[in-house]
């Protein structure tokens, strides 16, 4: 989780994909963009909005289960 500046308030840092992957391991290997966002402590937005880059990269893969959006890492990161 960043940190946040203590003047203003702002977080100062960025979510790990650590943070993500640790979210998705927690869950027994695949989770919701939700559940992702609560564990890694981030707005439901920013959550997805990283979890789709790491998929562009080939770090997880996403598989839509009716309205919900799940997450797993992929084979080649373990």
């Amino acid at each position: 989780m960043p940190d946040r500046d203590e003047e203003t308030g702002r977080y100062t840092g960025q979510y790990s994909i650590e943070d993500f992957l640790n979210a998705i391991s927690n869950a027994n290997g695949m989770a919701g963009t939700g559940e992702i966002a609560d564990q890694v402590g981030c707005a439901h937005d920013t959550a997805y909005k990283r979890l789709q880059r790491m998929e562009e990269k080939g770090i997880v893969s996403s598989k839509k289960v009716g309205n919900t959006l799940l997450w797993a890492e992929t084979d080649g990161n373990e």
